[in-house]
C-alpha cells in the first residue's frame, strides 16, 4: 500500500503538509476515538505514529476501555442475487460456507494484487 503505515494493528494514511512542512498522519475508520501525529522526517514520523498507539492503547488500559479497532472482521456484502446463487453453488460443492468460500477468493485475489 502506497502512504501508509501499519503499527499493532492500526493502519494510516501519510500526507506532506507544505504549509506545515511536515508529514502528518491519521488512524481512519475509527468511530468514536481520534489518533493522529506527524513528523518533519519519515524517522519522526514513524516514532510518533508508534507513540500516538502506544499512548492510545496505554490511555484505554488505564480507564479500562476496550480499544477501537478499524475492522471488526464481520462485513456485509450485498451480492445481487445471482452472485449470491453461485456463491452458494460453489460453496457446497466445495463443502464449505458461503463465509468461508467467499473469505478464500478475497485471500486469493489480494494474493494476485
Amino acid at each position: 500500500m502506497k502512504n501508509v503505515m501499519k503499527y499493532k494493528g492500526y493502519y494510516a494514511k501519510i500526507e506532506y503538509s507544505d504549509e506545515d512542512g511536515c508529514f502528518c498522519g491519521q488512524i481512519e475508520g475509527l468511530k468514536h476515538d481520534s489518533i493522529s501525529f506527524e513528523g518533519q522526517t519519515v524517522k519522526e514520523l514513524k516514532k510518533d505514529f508508534k507513540d500516538a498507539i502506544d499512548h492510545y492503547l496505554e490511555t484505554c488500559k488505564e480507564y479500562n476501555m476496550k480499544p477501537e479497532k478499524q475492522c471488526k472482521g464481520s462485513l456485509n456484502v450485498r451480492l445481487g442475487v445471482e452472485l449470491h446463487n453461485e456463491v452458494k453453488l460453489k460453496s457446497e460443492e466445495k463443502n464449505i460456507s458461503i463465509n468461508e468460500f467467499i473469505k478464500q477468493a478475497v485471500a486469493n485475489y489480494l494474493k494476485t494484487c
